[in-house]
Order: C-alpha cells, then sequence, then structure tokens
C-alpha cells in the first residue's frame, strides 16, 4: 500500500509537472509570439518609412523631369515664333524686291509704249502730209465705223 501511495504521490507530481512544464511552454511560446509581432512590426514600420522616403524622392524626380520638359517646350516655342518671324521678314523682302521689279517692269513698258505712239503718230502725220485725200477718206471711214458701233451698243 505503501508502494502505491508512493506512485499516486509520484503520478500527481508528475501531472503537476506536466501541467507547469505545458504552462512554462505556453509562456515561452507565446513570447515568442509576442518578439516575432515586435519584430514584424518594426520591420513594417521600416519598410513604410523606406517607402515613404522612396515616393518622396520619385514626387521630387518626376516634378524635376516636369519642369524640364516645360523649359524645353518654352524653348521650342520661342524657336518657332523666331524662325516664323524670319520666314515672314525673308517673304516679305522678297515680295518687295518682285514688286520693285514689276514696277521697274512696269515703267519700261509704258516708256516703249509711249515711245511706240509717238512713232505711230509721226507716221500718220507724215501719211496725211504726202496723201491728204487719203487721210481724210481714212479718218472718214474710221468715223463710219465708230459711229456704227456706238448704234449698236
Amino acid at each position: 500500500m505503501q508502494q502505491r501511495d508512493l506512485r499516486s504521490d509520484s503520478s500527481a507530481n508528475g501531472g503537476e509537472s506536466a501541467r507547469v512544464g505545458a504552462s512554462g511552454l505556453y509562456a515561452s511560446v507565446s513570447e515568442s509570439a509576442a518578439r516575432g509581432a515586435d519584430a514584424l512590426s518594426t520591420i513594417a514600420a521600416d519598410a513604410m518609412n523606406s517607402a515613404g522616403s522612396e515616393l518622396e524622392s520619385l514626387r521630387s524626380e518626376l516634378n524635376s523631369l516636369k519642369d524640364t520638359v516645360a523649359k524645353y517646350v518654352a524653348q521650342a516655342g520661342n524657336e518657332t515664333a523666331r524662325t516664323a518671324h524670319e520666314i515672314t521678314s525673308n517673304v516679305t523682302a522678297q515680295l518687295g524686291d518682285v514688286a520693285g521689279s514689276i514696277a521697274d517692269k512696269g515703267g519700261e513698258v509704258a516708256s516703249i509704249a509711249t515711245k511706240q505712239v509717238k512713232t505711230l503718230g509721226s507716221e500718220l502725220e507724215n501719211m496725211a502730209r504726202r496723201n491728204p485725200i487719203g487721210a481724210l477718206a481714212g479718218a472718214l471711214m474710221v468715223g463710219v465705223l465708230i459711229g456704227m458701233m456706238g448704234r449698236r451698243s
């Protein structure tokens, strides 16, 4: 019986030590889980901070790129305006030269026409002096033709 009491005492101690071992294991697992959660929290916070700084850096680079593109577009607009002004100036100068050339040619044509009219006038005068009756007949014919054309209109 004494052995039996010892066994029951030892089994009671074994149950108690199993209970203490299980609660120690639970505490150890709980502690490990808490440390793991803290580590994950720290890693997540570091990742968020790093992502935030990377996002700010990216935002800054995009703003810089936007400014650079705006500067190039403005320069291209200025170049286009300057080129358009130069083309307009060149065309205006060329048109002025052409107009001057046409005026010169017109002046030459007018001078030649004046000379030809004077020559025709002097020829008609010479013909009328050589043959006055023919000149009167010619003038009569021209008058009749002009009169007929006036009636038809």
